[in-house]
């Protein structure tokens, strides 16, 4: 069935689909490249080759290899920013069952943005160490993520979900770092999908029922 597009909404045209899907490829292969090869290890012209297009193409495209870094991150933050709209939203849920839920699913959506490996090596490992700029970016987004935790925690401190004394800007800090912690981990060839899904669900009990009996 052809896709129908709104008024006023020109369908691409080939050459515009053709554009965004080479495009999406050399992501793709640099994504292999960096994690096979290390960021800086790697080239141009590695990524170039794994296409199978010129070097002269690839620069049609991204100005350099670090300018696929800068992509990798504002796409990370515009997939984390999608998943936390509409019942997502910090003020979404009222009641307790509501919020316990919405915590589930923003936890099993950032899970799926991390699953990508490729995407967590170069995020947490390689991306920092590139410069100064790059490194600030990272933190930009680590800093996105805390912000965004701690309204989710204001909400529940406000409807009473949470205690009341609880410093929820410190708290941020630690699921973020917790949060972190378990992408790296997903790293390890030990890690499959059963357990990840177990990882959430540990990380849900914890935040909502503690370890004291």
């Amino acid at each position: 069935m052809a896709v129908k597009y709104p008024a006023g909404v020109s369908q691409p045209s080939y050459a515009q689909r053709r554009k965004q899907q080479l495009r999406q490829e050399i992501l793709d292969a640099a994504f292999d490249v960096f994690a096979e090869r290390g960021y800086h290890d790697a080239g141009v012209a590695d990524i170039a080759a794994r296409v199978g297009i010129g070097h002269s193409t690839f620069y049609r495209h991204f100005e350099s290899k670090r300018d696929i870094l800068e992509q990798v991150i504002t796409t990370l933050i515009t997939r984390a920013a999608s998943a936390l709209n509409a019942d997502n939203a910090p003020d979404a849920a009222t009641t307790l069952p509501e919020y316990r839920a919405q915590v589930q699913r923003i936890a099993e959506a950032l899970d799926e943005i991390a699953s990508d490996l490729r995407v967590v090596r170069i995020l947490l490992i390689e991306a920092s160490g590139v410069d100064a700029d790059l490194q600030q970016r990272v933190f930009g987004l680590f800093d996105f993520a805390i912000n965004a935790t701690a309204a989710y925690f204001n909400n529940g401190r406000d409807r009473g979900y949470l205690r009341a004394d609880l410093d929820t800007t410190a708290t941020a800090h630690a699921v973020v770092g917790m949060i972190l912690g378990t992408a790296i981990l997903g790293l390890k060839p030990d890690i499959d999908t059963n357990t990840r899904r177990l990882l959430i669900q540990a990380a849900v009990r914890l935040m909502f029922d503690g370890l004291v009996d």
